[in-house]
């Protein structure tokens, strides 16, 4: 690494900033997005607000970069109040899910429009252009045109243009939703690198739970506007606040049985499951992951089942089964065969068993009672 390279660190990890997120409220007409979301992102953290289309993820981002008039509370950048900011005073850099790129300008001239508008030289812009191109590898382009560009190239371009204003923090709204699916493979690697080497606070915005996952330091789940849960992707994997986080974190998602707690047990169609604590009696979901279960043979797991199909997706076989009107996942090795209209069980891990409040949603404190050998 050069001695110029070191000192660019340097400056970066010295220009990342705390962002704090206090009581922001939004609402269009009627429409109330975004509920006194608080959220302190820490100086260089990744934080990815995830949740499905509609739930005022971009709404938020939007209010932190100044684009949307918060209807209230605060959006603090280390010790500055930029509530009321300009978005050309607040220090930040945004990425959007169309690249923004100027069709009438070169690779170049894009990269390097931030310190155009500032006034830096010719000279100093165009090796800051060099570099930031490097960075995303696309210093063999820099005469060409967006038109000239695949997707991927494009969302490249876009990025070194936020790179090369050395913001304190970057703001990304769902970047690589146009891409094809191996192409967003390589970029989120790309950017999951280049963010751990430039050390600048980012919030990434995304519906895609595989890119949370991937990305994030931590994850910042939201649902009709109300954050429902802050935390670490494994964190909120393995410990889900509620039925909401529950359902939306993985591929294929949680598993759902409706029943009811009656006389110390789990009751539903099919299934009776003893319990230790933390549930009063009342409807109740059950949960549990595809990965946490088994496929057996009838009368050797916990409940018996049908099988509805059975699909080999390479690294796995995702058997899909029914009982009563439920159809619920399990993943099996990828050798795993079986017929159609199988009559099976599955076997679970009652300790990777999950309980919720069917009225409320929230996660209960509830232990089922382990069977002798779990």
């Amino acid at each position: 690494m050069t001695a110029a390279n070191i000192g660019a660190d340097v400056a970066v990890e010295r220009r990342a900033q705390r962002l704090s997120i206090l009581a922001l409220n939004k609402s269009f007409g009627p429409v109330h997005v975004v509920k006194d979301l608080t959220i302190d992102v820490a100086p260089g953290e990744f934080l990815v607000l995830l949740g499905p289309s509609g739930c005022g993820k971009t709404t938020a981002l939007r209010m932190i970069a100044g684009l949307e008039v918060a209807d209230s509370g605060r959006v603090i950048l280390g010790d500055t109040d930029v509530t009321e900011a300009l978005p050309k005073y607040r220090d930040v850099a945004m990425v959007f899910q169309s690249y923004a790129l100027y069709p009438h300008k070169t690779v170049a001239e894009n990269i390097g429009f931030p310190l155009k508008v500032r006034g830096v030289p010719l000279e100093q812009r165009s090796a800051a252009v060099r570099d930031a191109a490097a960075q995303v590898h696309m210093e063999e382009y820099l005469e060409r045109y967006p038109r000239q560009l695949s997707g991927g190239q494009r969302q490249r371009v876009a990025l070194a243009r936020a790179i090369i204003r050395r913001p304190s923090v970057f703001l990304m709204d769902e970047p690589l939703s146009n891409l094809d699916a191996k192409l967003r493979g390589y970029m989120r690697a790309e950017l999951k690198h280049m963010q751990h080497e430039l050390g600048v606070t980012t919030v990434y915005v995304t519906h895609d739970q595989v890119e949370a996952m991937t990305l994030a330091h931590r994850v910042a789940i939201m649902d009709q506007g109300v954050l429902q849960q802050i935390g670490k992707p494994r964190e909120v994997y393995d410990n889900p606040a509620n039925l909401f986080v529950a359902g939306f974190m993985g591929s294929p998602s949680m598993n759902f049985i409706d029943g009811r707690v009656e006389n110390g047990r789990f009751e539903s169609d099919g299934v009776s499951l003893p319990l230790l604590n933390g549930a009063p009696a009342g409807p109740v979901v059950m949960g549990f992951r595809p990965e946490d279960a088994t496929v057996v043979d009838p009368g050797m797991g916990q409940f018996d089942a049908k099988v509805f199909t059975a699909e080999l997706t390479g690294d796995v076989t995702l058997v899909t089964i029914v009982i009563g009107d439920k159809s619920l996942a399990v993943k099996m090795p990828k050798e795993y065969e079986v017929d159609f209209d199988s009559a099976v069980a599955v076997s679970l891990p009652l300790q990777n068993a999950f309980l919720f409040d069917a009225h409320t949603g929230n996660r209960l404190p509830a232990q089922f009672a382990l069977p002798p050998g779990q």
